[in-house]
C-alpha cells in the first residue's frame, strides 16, 4: 500500500508576511502527518529569529535634521574681532610714537576730522554725492551686463556677437579708458557714471553667461515640458537657476565700482569722497586721507550688507550648507 509523502515544511524567510512563521509552526505541531515535531519547527524558527534581531539592531534610526544657529550675541561680536584688533594695533602703534603723524595719522586726529567734516555738513553732502555715482553707475552697468550675459548664454548667435567684443573690453583697464572718456563726455556727471558702468560691465556679463550655460539642461526641458518658455522661461527657471553666479558678479561689480569712483572723482569735482582726497593731498592732511579711505571701507560695507541681504531673501537655503 503506497504511502503518500508529507509536505515539507516550508522555512520562513524575510518576505513572509507578519505572522507566517508562528501560523505554520502551530499548523506542523497539530499536525501529526506532517512528520515534523514542534520542538524541530520551534528550533527551526529559533535560527532564524536571530539573523531578523542581528539586521534590524545593525541599522541605526534615522536623525532628524536639527539647525544649529549661534546666536545674536555671539555672532555679532565675532564679525567685528579682527577689526577692533587692527584698530587697537593701529591706536597702540600711534600713541607709543612708533608710527609718525607725518605717515599715518592716530584714531584721535581720525575722529577730530570726521567730528569737523560732521559738523559743517560736508561729510553727509560728500557721501551721498558719492554714494549716488556709485549707485548710478553699477546700476547701468549691471543691467547691460546682465542683458548681454542672458544674450550669450541662451543664445550661440548671441554669444557669436557679443562676446568677443566683452572679452576685448574685460581686457582693457578702465582707468586708461580716463582721458578718452573726459575728451568725450567732459567733465560732468555724465563720465563719472558712464565710467563706473564699463567698469562694472564686463565682471557681470562674465559670470551671468557662465551662470547661464552651467543651468541643468533637464531641468529646462522639463520646464518646456509644462509649457513655459521665451521671457516666462527665462524669468522663472533661468535666471533663478543661475542666481547664485548673478549675486556673485553683483558683489565683484560694487567692489569694482569703488575703484571707478575713485578714479572718477579725482577730476572736475567739487563735491564727493575724492574730493575731500584731492584736498587731503594738496595740504598733507593724513588725517584727511585715512577717513576717506575709511569712508570708502564704510561704502564698501553698505554694498556687501545690501546683497547679502539680497541673498537671504532670494537664496534662504545657503545658510543651511554652512559648517557652524
Amino acid at each position: 500500500m503506497a504511502t503518500s509523502a508529507a509536505p515539507a515544511p516550508q522555512r520562513a524567510g524575510i518576505d513572509d508576511p507578519p505572522g507566517t512563521t508562528e501560523h505554520e509552526n502551530r499548523s506542523a505541531a497539530a499536525d501529526p502527518a506532517s512528520g515534523a515535531t514542534g520542538d524541530d519547527t520551534a528550533g527551526r524558527a529559533t535560527a532564524v529569529a536571530p539573523d531578523l534581531g542581528a539586521d534590524r539592531s545593525g541599522l541605526a534610526p534615522p536623525r532628524a535634521r536639527v539647525e544649529r544657529h549661534r546666536p545674536a550675541w555671539v555672532s555679532l561680536p565675532l564679525r567685528f574681532v579682527l577689526p577692533a584688533l587692527i584698530i587697537a594695533a593701529w591706536w597702540i602703534g600711534s600713541a607709543t610714537g612708533a608710527l609718525s603723524p607725518q605717515v599715518l595719522a592716530g584714531p584721535p586726529k581720525v575722529w577730530s576730522a570726521l567730528l569737523e567734516l560732521a559738523r559743517n555738513g560736508q561729510l553727509t553732502d560728500f557721501a551721498l554725492a558719492s554714494f549716488t555715482r556709485a549707485a548710478l553707475g553699477v546700476a547701468l552697468g549691471v543691467a547691460v551686463g546682465m542683458a548681454l550675459g542672458l544674450l550669450a548664454g541662451l543664445s550661440s548667435l548671441g554669444e557669436e556677437l557679443v562676446d568677443s567684443t566683452l572679452q576685448i573690453v574685460r581686457a582693457v583697464p578702465f582707468l586708461a579708458l580716463v582721458p578718452l572718456f573726459i575728451a568725450w563726455f567732459g567733465i560732468d556727471e555724465l563720465y563719472k557714471v558712464l565710467l563706473i558702468a564699463v567698469a562694472t560691465v564686463a565682471p557681470m556679463y562674465a559670470y551671468t553667461y557662465l551662470g547661464v550655460r552651467n543651468v541643468d539642461r533637464k531641468m529646462v526641458e522639463a520646464a518646456r515640458g509644462f509649457g513655459l518658455t521665451g521671457v516666462r522661461l527665462v524669468a522663472e527657471v533661468i535666471l533663478p537657476a543661475a542666481l547664485p553666479g548673478v549675486l556673485m558678479a553683483l558683489r565683484v561689480c560694487l567692489s569694482i565700482s569703488i575703484t571707478g569712483l575713485i578714479a572718477a572723482e579725482q577730476v572736475g569735482t567739487t563735491e564727493g569722497v575724492g574730493y575731500l582726497v584731492t584736498l587731503a593731498q594738496e595740504y598733507n592732511r593724513t588725517d584727511y586721507m585715512v577717513l576717506c579711505v575709511v569712508l570708502y571701507a564704510l561704502l564698501g560695507l553698505v554694498f556687501d550688507g545690501a546683497v547679502r541681504l539680497v541673498e537671504r531673501l532670494a537664496m534662504p537655503w545657503r545658510r543651511q550648507v554652512a559648517m557652524r
